[in-house]
């Protein structure tokens, strides 16, 4: 069974260097643009992220969708958007389970990777 929720130190996705992004780039326009990958074996039913400065997580990005295990999906901000700190909570499809990552920089990465930890049972984040 997983945890209800796993905390994340932020350490834990600054350890893998993403290059850096040129000026002028599609990136650089959305520069928290981001693809989520499911490589954790559980069926992901919502995906929230905030800007590290609300209180709310808002809606939930995924809509109607899930997220299967193997399965990616891309995560895009307007264009003006000029915040790079976020907070990320992923929603399980049993017994409700969920997953807090804060304060996470997403304009250094433009993959979030979700796997799990089976021997700690815990769900763990890797940007790159």
């Amino acid at each position: 069974m997983l945890r209800r929720t796993v905390p994340l130190a932020v350490a834990l996705l600054l350890s893998t260097a993403a290059p850096p992004v040129p000026a002028g780039s599609a990136r650089a326009a959305n520069g928290a643009d981001f693809t989520l990958k499911n490589e954790n074996g559980y069926q992901i039913d919502e995906v929230y992220v905030s800007p590290r400065s609300s209180r709310r997580w808002g809606k939930d990005v995924m809509g109607e969708d899930t997220l299967d295990a193997g399965q990616s999906m891309n995560i895009t901000f307007p264009r003006n958007n000029a915040a790079c700190t976020f907070d990320i909570m992923v929603k399980y499809h049993d017994n409700d389970v969920k997953a807090e990552w804060s304060n996470v920089d997403l304009c250094k990465y433009s993959t979030i990777t979700l796997y799990m930890d089976k021997k700690n049972r815990n769900i763990r984040a890797v940007g790159e």
